[in-house]
């Protein structure tokens, strides 16, 4: 068997043996330098240091405002790129596109204050004109009853798209039509709100036909603004001296 190595005396404790006795020397080791605290000065930081905080502090604030950020809204080229507001063919079809138009006309009897079995007052250009104005026509059945171009009178349909210079309209037959609006008179009409199955068949026994719908007629040269523009648009008389 081989003696295992004995362990090397500290360089400290040597110097100290020679000075002191045995017994000194270990205490003096032992207070002064196995059982001193060491006490680190904190490095001092340098140029490169800092730019080096300051480049993290740039990257954390630009991944903050990146993920906090709302999603920058899409250009016309990407929406037209996208097809964002084409309309199928094989989708744009009359029977679909006639609860459109029953909704259409529930949003109409909120903006002229029509009520089911309540006595409304009457609808005037001066009261709901400037709601008519800035109305969405999404949804809505009109008729063209003048134009300069005597081949769109009579074209009827659900407007599917109102852009700022033309209605889009899907006809019975679900063809697509596209009316510009200048120069056009565009006629719609809103049912009157009936309050039961029971008063309606009643109005048709008593001969009275029930009562007439709400016929209005629109001029697509005033007309030509998104819906979203008309929304906050204040629109002014003007004298037609067209058609």
């Amino acid at each position: 068997m081989t003696d295992s190595p004995t362990p090397k005396t500290h360089i400290a404790h040597t110097l100290l043996s020679r000075a002191y006795s045995p017994d000194s020397t270990t205490a003096q080791f032992t207070e002064k330098i196995k059982q001193k605290p060491l006490y680190l000065r904190p490095t001092e930081s340098t140029a490169t240091d800092n730019r080096s905080r300051r480049r993290l502090h740039r990257l954390r604030k630009k991944e903050y405002f990146l993920k906090h950020q709302k999603p920058r809204p899409l250009s016309a080229r990407e929406k037209r790129i996208s097809g964002l507001h084409d309309l199928p063919k094989e989708e744009c079809k009359y029977a679909i596109f006639k609860g459109l138009h029953e909704l259409w006309v529930g949003y109409m009897h909120e903006i002229l204050d029509l009520k089911p079995g309540a006595h409304s007052g009457p609808v005037s250009a001066l009261v709901h004109g400037s709601k008519l104005v800035s109305a969405d026509f999404h949804g809505a059945e009109v008729e063209v009853v003048r134009s300069s171009c005597s081949g769109r009178v009579g074209v009827r349909g659900i407007v599917v798209r109102d852009t700022k210079f033309t209605f889009v309209l899907v006809t019975e037959r679900d063809e697509m039509k596209t009316i510009p609006k200048e120069r056009t008179i565009f006629r719609f009409t809103v049912p009157l709100p009936i309050s039961s199955k029971g008063e309606q068949d009643q109005q048709k026994e008593s001969g009275a036909g029930g009562a007439k719908p709400l016929v209005f007629e629109l001029h697509g040269s005033q007309f030509e603004n998104r819906p979203v523009d008309r929304a906050n648009k204040k629109f002014k008389w003007r004298n037609i001296d067209y058609l």
